[in-house]
């Protein structure tokens, strides 16, 4: 389990770059969340975009998951196939809400540890800190896994076609 909400790994493909971005472009879809005709189909698979040299990508799902990774990728061309950079992280606005109360919960241990002396308060808050950086930490672990998970089955069942 990783301590930040951030991970990587390195995919090497038998496909060539084009063929890897085109079997990406056709499971991908920009949506506009306002716009229902732009609501994922049956065999849409991620939300995002897909460029010449990489992607930015999420996995689609029904409801809202505030752990649902960012998957940014790269892929660059061999002499035998590609190879894939992937990074996965939390999207700006969950690692702002978390760092966001990951600040206030340690300010006010410090608050009630060296201004207020308090200390039953000050545990309570270091304890909420921790409690809500574990849960965060737990769910995205969980999500990125699951989001692995849908990518290498596309990559494997596209290298059977």
């Amino acid at each position: 389990m990783n301590l930040l909400p951030y991970d990587s790994e390195t995919l090497v493909s038998s496909l060539s770059k084009e063929e890897v971005l085109g079997h990406l472009t056709r499971v991908t879809r920009e949506v506009n969340f306002l716009d229902q005709r732009t609501q994922a189909k049956s065999e849409i698979i991620f939300n995002g975009l897909v460029g010449r040299n990489g992607f930015r990508i999420s996995k689609v799902i029904d409801r809202g998951d505030t752990f649902l990774p960012l998957i940014l990728g790269k892929v660059e061309s061999t002499a035998r196939g590609s190879i894939i950079f992937i990074k996965y992280g939390l999207f700006p606005g969950a690692l702002f809400f978390l760092a966001f109360w990951s600040f206030v919960l340690t300010a006010f241990t410090a608050f009630y540890c060296f201004l207020i002396p308090n200390y039953t308060y000050a545990s309570i808050c270091f304890t909420l800190a921790l409690v809500n950086y574990m849960v965060a930490m737990y769910f995205f672990n969980r999500q990125v896994k699951s989001s692995r998970a849908v990518f290498h089955k596309l990559i494997n069942f596209q290298m059977k076609d």
